[in-house]
């Protein structure tokens, strides 16, 4: 089991893990400094995400599904998503989550991706529900939900400041909206998954944490995967959607 890959899945699952929105309880749990065994236990909880985990890991003929290079692809992005058959994962998502309604995902076709985005936009209902209604808490959910970039203007503590840009709704689609100011967090209670921040770090954030410090090249990838599934993801009405 790897280390590194644990730690990597544990940066980005706790935020929604802490809000209650998936995983088992006690959030806590992922920033103790526990082994892999402990974070496998807890990441099989996360119904949505092991079942890609899972996928991507065979599709590479990985043993593991907390490889490092299987969670990266997962939560950031990298060429072991292009192993992945569209056709193949719809399959293992349609046996997985017999009888969940909601989203898009069903009629993806090749748009389907063994990514975060793909989860957020296409599995969840709230991108469907915003093209038909325009609910502005869909819109919101939707921003929070996706793994999303930012620059780090400064450090106070705990806490940071950082510039991204938020997600607009035009009335047709979801767009990149003007560059703002926001509060996030890299550290609670003295606890945190990385090293720091410092002002000019390019980072990425799930909600309102900071989940790791990213390469440029890192960074594009993460805004050229949701691009590719906001443009595409489509308008159904949705129900009730599959686990996190």
């Amino acid at each position: 089991m790897s280390e590194q890959g644990a730690l990597l899945f544990a940066r980005y699952a706790y935020p929604p893990n802490e809000l209650g929105y998936c995983g088992p309880a006690d959030a806590s749990a992922l920033l103790t400094a526990g082994t892999a065994d402990g974070v496998e236990r807890r990441a099989r909880q996360f119904e949505g995400a092991w079942c890609y985990l899972e996928f991507l890991a065979e599709s590479a003929g990985l043993p593991d599904p907390l490889d490092e290079r299987v969670v990266e692809a997962y939560w950031i992005g990298s060429d072991l998503l292009d192993r992945v058959d569209p056709a193949a994962l719809l399959d293992r998502m349609r046996d997985r989550f017999r009888g969940q309604l909601g989203g898009t995902w069903r009629e993806a076709g090749s748009r389907a991706v063994a990514h975060h985005s793909f989860q957020v936009f296409d599995v969840y209902p709230w991108a469907a529900m915003l093209r038909t209604t325009g609910n502005p808490t869909a819109l919101s959910v939707l921003d929070r939900c996706r793994i999303r970039t930012g620059l780090v203007l400064g450090v106070d503590g705990e806490s940071a400041t950082v510039e991204s840009r938020p997600l607009r709704w035009d009335g047709r689609e979801m767009v990149p909206g003007e560059p703002g100011q926001e509060l996030v967090r890299w550290s609670t209670g003295g606890r945190s998954l990385i090293d720091g921040v410092r002002p000019g770090d390019r980072v990425a954030l799930h909600w309102d944490w900071v989940c790791d410090v990213l390469t440029e090249d890192q960074a594009a990838r993460v805004e050229s995967l949701e691009a590719r599934q906001r443009a595409g993801a489509g308008g159904l009405v949705p129900a009730a959607a599959p686990p996190a």
